[in-house]
């Protein structure tokens, strides 16, 4: 005789819950409704990580919550120290996959680069990211959440507070916009991590319609554009979404951007060996800069397995600073941080990759 088994309903991810259904659970299950609003400020201010922690509720409430509910949280698998520095960590989410996230210190600021997705789909020729399949996006709890880890390295590192956060890691920030919008409405929000919106960059390959649409939508971040070559020729060769995504196409979406924000851009340009680290390609790039208020921060390159292109001569990216500089252009040179862990731009799940091969 074969017994049939009641298979119990899934329970749901508890930040996945709108406040007005977590307040309409409460009061079908006899509680009170303000309990809504408690368990809300314990998940995102308190960055809760289990029901338990809640110690201002009633256990009979925290067992009828774990008994409907998960706290998907994101958990630091391994974390790497680099002579630098700077801290690199693999995050593991709650299904198994692994996203990387970094802690980069410096004098005046202490920032967390994160990912918003795992792996990438846009497959930029010069990134270890790029080499891998995108398998999901992240959730903003997710995202959420590698911000909450980098915070607790870096105070309990260095004692200090993050300063800045920069979605920089793996994947394409603007292929998951409703995620990434939606932790940065969490990350600043005062129930949330009251950071402030002028410390947080999102960075893009070049989505333009996305760009307009961040304009749109008013989101309260800065932009960066991953621009690294001043022409459309050099940028098909290098990144692929150029071709769907013109410089023509980006100049429109950016002044878009900018008459509707009044924000400067920053366009970040690796400097590559005998590809686009020439005065010609100063002279180009200066032309792009005149498109709208903007900076323009230089970045050495960190050569990858998977790429044959290297980081240019020193003197050739300090002639090309010169260059941009003397034309009254806001430039920076951003010298390259944890290489020695692979924690460096461009270099994520590099190591990670080739581990999970072997």
């Amino acid at each position: 005789m074969l017994l049939e088994l009641e298979l119990a309903p899934a329970k749901r991810d508890i930040r996945k819950t709108s406040p007005d259904d977590l307040k309409s659970f409460m009061v079908e299950h006899g509680e009170k409704p303000f309990r809504a609003k408690q368990v809300t400020e314990w998940l995102w201010k308190n960055t809760a990580g289990s029901f338990e922690e809640m110690n201002n509720i009633s256990l009979s409430t925290r067992e009828l919550l774990a008994k409907h509910f998960v706290i998907n949280g994101v958990a630091v698998q391994n974390q790497q120290l680099s002579n630098d520095g700077t801290i690199k960590s693999a995050f593991r989410l709650h299904d198994g996959n692994i996203v990387e996230g970094v802690l980069i210190p410096h004098d005046t600021r202490m920032t967390a680069c994160i990912s918003s997705q795992v792996g990438c789909s846009l497959t930029c020729k010069f990134c270890a990211t790029g080499y891998m399949d995108r398998k999901r996006n992240l959730d903003a709890a997710e995202i959420y959440d590698q911000v909450v880890r980098i915070r607790e390295q870096c105070e309990a590192q260095y004692g200090t507070p993050l300063t800045n956060i920069v979605y920089m890691g793996m994947g394409e920030p603007l292929l998951n916009y409703a995620n990434v919008v939606e932790s940065v409405r969490r990350i600043t929000a005062p129930d949330g991590l009251n950071m402030a919106p002028r410390r947080i960059t999102i960075s893009t390959a070049g989505i333009a319609k996305m760009i307009k649409k961040l304009a749109d939508d008013d989101v309260k971040a800065n932009l960066a554009l991953s621009l690294h070559a001043p022409n459309d020729v050099k940028r098909n060769e290098i990144m692929p979404i150029n071709e769907a995504n013109s410089l023509a196409a980006l100049k429109d979406a950016l002044q878009y951007y900018h008459q509707k924000t009044g924000r400067k851009v920053t366009y970040e340009y690796i400097v590559f060996e005998n590809f686009n680290d020439g005065l010609e390609d100063a002279a180009e790039l200066y032309t792009i800069s005149k498109w709208l208020p903007c900076k323009i921060n230089l970045i050495e390159y960190n050569p990858i397995e998977n790429a044959a292109y290297q980081n240019a001569e020193a003197d050739k990216i300090t002639a090309f600073h010169k260059y941009l500089a003397d034309r009254g252009v806001q430039t920076n040179i951003r010298r390259s941080r944890g290489k020695d862990i692979d924690a460096a731009c461009g270099q994520l799940a590099n190591k990670e990759k080739a581990e999970a091969a072997a």
